[in-house]
């Protein structure tokens, strides 16, 4: 008898604002193939939330472009998950100006990420900045979508999404389902090589602090060579070590083996040799995805088909959500 048992769905998003870095590849991307079997999954290039900070219009298209052919060589199949650019599908607007209108000032205001933000950013404090968490909360709400992967920098968003929900179900009826956090498994936390107490970031400005998912491999080689470590010269795990402890981690992400493991395989070595096993483990575990990125991005049709494709899908399930929303607000609504 077939199982029609529905599945779990999982709405992850990601902004096209540059090439993901190692630690976004080895902290989640690399377990979305397999989450994405596991769940009903959905998954889109966040280019709205990309404009909360200025862009270079052509750039941005063509980042937006490359993210979601990244998507597709990740091994995420078009025909069996919804992949999508979020400007496509206007829903999202739609429902994030009705959910500003259910979300406190205060509530609002409270949100770290802005306060961040807005410091960094202090000649450019704009209200999409501000109300970037009731956009995410449509992003998630439209999709009904069960759980959400978030990292620590998100949950607050999270957590301002659920009570937007709440707040809106109690107010007029069951509409929106409650999302949880998606705990899947978990990949390394990846450190800068250059100052190994800081995640790896996207918008660190030492060229060789962040090593990116579609770096050549010299460019890898040569990064993980110049990484931080210290003076004691032996490959083992401890307190202090956060150099060495930063990348047993991803030498065990990208090879499976264990603490242990790699302290025996090292036994007696030196760091540099240390280092180039590192590199060359990262350039073996990303060559398959470059490869097909490379690939992808001969045949922009093939993405653009996808792209339209998985637009018309995610649509079609936004729109009954944001329809029964209208529905409830009061909004006249003409067939």
């Amino acid at each position: 008898m077939e199982n029609t048992e529905r599945k779990d769905r999982v709405l992850s998003m990601i902004q096209p604002t540059s090439v993901p870095t190692l630690g976004n590849y080895l902290g989640a991307l690399k377990n979305w193939k397999q989450m994405s079997a596991d769940n009903d999954c959905i998954f889109a290039v966040a280019d709205l939330h990309a404009i909360t900070v200025r862009q270079e219009p052509a750039k941005l298209r063509k980042q937006s472009l490359e993210m979601y052919a990244l998507m597709i060589a990740l091994g995420l199949d078009p025909d069996k998950n919804i992949i999508f650019v979020q400007s496509h599908v206007p829903q999202h607007s739609q429902l994030g100006w009705i959910l500003n209108c259910y979300t406190q000032f205060g509530e609002a205001a409270r949100m770290t990420q802005f306060k961040d933000k807005s410091a960094k950013h202090a000649d450019n404090v704009n209200v999409g900045l501000f109300a970037y968490p009731t956009l995410m909360a449509a992003d998630i709400l439209l999709y009904q979508a069960d759980y959400v992967p978030v990292g620590a920098d998100q949950k607050q968003h999270l957590e301002i999404t659920r009570d937007i929900a709440e707040r809106f179900n109690g107010a007029y009826s069951p509409t929106f389902t409650i999302p949880k956090p998606y705990i899947g498994k978990t990949g390394a936390k990846v450190m800068s090589l250059q100052d190994p107490t800081k995640k790896m970031s996207k918008s660190d400005t030492n060229p060789k602090a962040s090593v990116y998912v579609l770096d050549t491999p010299d460019d890898i080689m040569k990064k993980f060579k110049s990484a931080v470590t210290d003076s004691e010269a032996r490959v083992h795990y401890a307190d202090g070590k956060d150099g060495i402890n930063n990348l047993m981690g991803i030498y065990s992400c990208c090879t499976g083996k264990n603490f242990d493991e790699i302290e025996a395989e090292f036994d007696g070595k030196g760091y540099g040799d240390f280092k180039i096993a590192v590199a060359e483990s990262v350039i073996a575990d990303v060559k398959p995805v470059q490869d097909r990125f490379n690939e992808i991005m001969k045949d922009k049709a093939y993405v653009e088909k996808c792209a339209k494709e998985g637009a018309e899908k995610a649509s079609y399930i936004a729109n009954k959500t944001l329809t029964k929303v209208m529905k409830k607000v009061g909004f006249w609504q003409v067939k």
